[in-house]
């Protein structure tokens, strides 16, 4: 039998794929909620109970009592402040073992996985239970990128590996080779913003998003969707590149309609290309 699924929901729709997914196999599931996070409206519907981001140790304790044996987590967690986090005891621990070694974000997340895995649950990645939302490898949708194009994506792509070690970002802006913007803490959508009043006279820049070297996926793979699309012709881009195989596109018809009206082209690269 299949243990039963902890999903750790923050915002947007991935908790919700994942709930209709365990619906549709019969997976038994037990959503684990985090108050400011997760959507209401989708988590009421199912087993579940709120937790506040900082309460570690009491959801460590529900998840046990709820007899989950595996844990993925999905959706959308905007960084709380310090404040805002108010940590339990659980996790003033962990961040006292941290110390002062200054992980960076990938660091970070192996640490909490650890931390996880040693309370015996088992973090399975969101793209081992949904395989399906894969980006493939080609253009989705009918736009399809042009030599300047091309160009812009390769530099955004030898841009990203050049700061693979330095943990910074998944994502980069380039419009005619220059370097509009990194994403850093900020997240994709507040780099296409701030991209947005740096854009130059001419063809569009694009979005270039690939893992990091070494990325922990099963917490932190690279996604988009149609509010990505939107976000990017808002900024006045022309196209999106992501990694194929290692990307998450969450609604890909409604993304590719979305991209086929604002005339932007999505297309999926292999990483060794």
């Amino acid at each position: 039998m299949t243990a039963r699924l902890g999903i750790v929901a923050g915002g947007g729709r991935l908790p919700k794929l994942l709930i209709d997914a365990c619906r549709e196999s019969g997976r038994d599931f037990f959503v684990l909620a985090l108050k400011g996070q997760a959507d209401p409206e989708i988590i009421n519907q199912v087993p579940h109970e709120w937790i506040r981001i900082g309460a570690a140790g009491k959801g460590f304790a529900i998840l046990k009592q709820q007899g989950v044996r595996e844990l993925v987590m999905a959706g959308r967690v905007r960084r709380p402040t310090l404040r805002d986090l108010r940590p339990d005891m659980r996790v003033a621990r962990f961040f006292a073992r941290l110390g002062k070694r200054g992980l960076g974000d990938d660091g970070l997340l192996r640490a909490v996985i650890d931390e996880v895995e040693g309370e015996g649950f088992r973090v399975v990645g969101i793209g081992d239970l949904l395989p399906a939302l894969h980006a493939e490898e080609g253009v989705l949708g009918r736009v399809r990128p042009d030599a300047q194009a091309e160009e812009d994506i390769a530099r955004g792509r030898a841009v990203l590996s050049a700061l693979a070690d330095t943990d910074v970002g998944q994502a980069v802006v380039v419009q005619q080779g220059i370097v509009l913007g990194i994403e850093a803490v900020e997240g994709t959508d507040a780099l296409l913003e701030r991209c947005g009043a740096l854009k130059r006279k001419g063809p569009g820049g694009v979005l270039v998003k690939f893992s990091k070297r070494g990325q922990e996926t099963r917490v932190d793979m690279p996604t988009i969707g149609p509010g990505t699309v939107s976000s990017a012709a808002r900024a006045g881009l022309r196209g999106i590149a992501v990694e194929a195989g290692a990307t998450i596109i969450v609604d890909q018809d409604e993304l590719a309609e979305a991209a086929d009206r604002a005339d932007l082209f999505v297309v999926g690269i292999a990483a060794d290309q």
